[in-house]
């Protein structure tokens, strides 16, 4: 992959009885500086038990380059390096796909640019994913709320993601991504093995890659003590937000799947349930009410995207 644009390394001064082993941090961004700036502190703290080394390596996809302030302002102050380069074309999937090609090391780290680390995150992956013949390794990415959050939506269940028994071996890929993940390096020797932009604004991206590893025989597996946290500001904490991601996600799917398969007929199925279950989740509720509305979107914008309509054209931000 020929970069277009350069990469700004930071300065690693020299070390003694440096590990063999070293994990680079890939970070996507756009424009969150503040939540960038939070996200590469926690970094710099975090375990390494002497088993291997950490560098950071934050692939900005604002072309404005938006997030190299807060890496220039924090590098001169933490403790690894952190290498900072763009990708211009507002894509999530380049972004990643740029990141692999900008890191340097035995095994690629992955974590969103809204979320930051437990204090163990790396050692237990790294210990998790040593101890396994599997490409790589997921971990739980818990909600976190710098401000009270409506009733609603923490009843409503809608930030739930299912966790797994650490070592378990994830064959589904609906419950992958990139938010949490470390990675063997070798998995992307092949030139093949990279995030496709098709779905650079859609998201879905991360599961979609995932699932075509799957079936290339690749094996992930998961360690729920390998925690992440992300943080859902105001501007998530709304109806809207969760009603557009489900139509977006539905989308997704659907440009996976062909029109005739098992998931399309539990949509034809679960459009008019749901839709006769909502008033009644109303009285229940509001976070009934979400819970089900948002399923019922996702239902929906399959069906609707088979039929080549697309209400909503990228993923809220």
């Amino acid at each position: 992959m020929i970069l277009t644009t350069p990469v700004i390394r930071g300065y690693h001064p020299p070390e003694m009885n440096v590990p063999d082993e070293h994990i680079a941090v890939c970070v996507c961004t756009y424009k969150r500086p503040v939540l960038l700036t939070r996200l590469l502190e926690t970094l710099s703290r975090l375990r390494t038990d002497g088993l291997f080394s950490i560098s950071v390596t934050v692939v900005d996809n604002d072309h404005e380059g938006s997030g190299r302030e807060p890496v220039s302002t924090l590098r001169p102050n933490v403790k690894i390096p952190v290498n900072y380069c763009v990708e211009p074309e507002r894509n999530i999937s380049l972004a990643r796909n740029r990141s692999v090609a900008c890191a340097e090391g035995s095994m690629l780290a992955f974590i969103d640019d809204d979320e930051f680390p437990d204090e163990g995150w790396l050692i237990n992956h790294f210990r998790t994913l040593r101890g396994s013949t599997a490409s790589g390794v997921l971990g739980p990415v818990r909600p976190h709320f710098d401000v009270q959050p409506p009733a609603w939506l923490v009843k409503s269940g809608i930030l739930a993601r299912r966790e797994f028994m650490t070592g378990e071996k994830l064959a589904d890929a609906r419950f992958t991504r990139t938010g949490n993940v470390l990675f063997r390096r070798s998995l992307f020797a092949d030139m093949e093995n990279r995030f496709d932009p098709k779905f650079g604004r859609t998201g879905g991206g991360d599961a979609a890659f995932f699932k075509r590893m799957i079936e290339k025989g690749h094996v992930f597996i998961w360690c729920n003590e390998a925690v992440v946290h992300e943080t859902v500001p105001p501007e998530r904490q709304i109806r809207s937000y969760y009603l557009k991601r489900a139509f977006t996600r539905g989308m997704t799917e659907a440009l996976e799947r062909p029109f005739l398969n098992p998931s399309t007929l539990r949509s034809i199925v679960a459009v008019p349930l749901y839709a006769l279950l909502l008033p009644f989740a109303w009285l229940a509720g509001q976070h009934y009410f979400m819970r089900y509305l948002v399923k019922e979107c996702d239902h929906l914008s399959r069906l609707l995207a088979y039929a080549g309509i697309r209400p909503i054209k990228e993923r809220p931000y």
